[in-house]
């Protein structure tokens, strides 16, 4: 049990992973780095129109981010969330939120939700992880239109969520 002085550094890592990529698991593994406790906030979202079910998001969610963040350090969670980040920051305990920077368009967007988090919750910090390099360009929305157009996503996401991406095409299709 840490003393006083040792406050627990408690991470939110929003996003409707839909599907996780590279890229989030990368993110995922630095982040679990720097804190004790990394709650990976899967967002309900249906207004995006995602290709997986919220379930079938987080269970993909959970696989992938303990095989990848295993032995990093934190203790890592998933959960799913609607509403507020702020507000499910506060109710899981988290006093920062990590997001994550792929290129310059992120910034704009990135800035403004840090802004308004930041009044709505001044004690809860937003801490930005730029991507690697070799992820930089990976989306979620590209992965799902490549995969719709018949192109290879391999190289952007885990065996498993492939495999997942491929079969939810191929209903799509018939």
């Amino acid at each position: 049990m840490p003393n006083a002085a040792h406050r627990l550094r408690v991470a939110v890592y929003p996003g409707t992973f839909d599907p996780i990529t590279n890229g989030h698991l990368d993110i995922i593994t630095r982040a679990a780095r720097l804190v004790d406790r990394l709650v990976i906030g899967v967002a309900i979202n249906a207004g995006k129109g995602p290709l997986f079910a919220l379930e079938e998001r987080v269970e993909l969610v959970q696989r992938e981010a303990l095989r990848a963040a295993a032995n990093n350090g934190a203790v890592i969670e998933v959960q799913q969330f609607t509403g507020l980040l702020v507000g499910f920051a506060r109710h899981v305990g988290a006093n920062m939120v990590v997001r994550g920077l792929r290129a310059v368009s992120d910034f704009d967007y990135e800035f403004q939700m840090a802004g308004m988090n930041a009044r709505l919750a001044p004690d809860i910090e937003t801490v930005f992880l730029m991507a690697s390099e070799r992820h930089q360009f990976i989306s979620s929305r590209l992965v799902k239109e490549i995969a719709r157009l018949g192109g290879d996503i391999s190289s952007f996401v885990p065996a498993e969520v492939l495999a997942r991406v491929e079969a939810h095409m191929k209903m799509l299709r018939s």
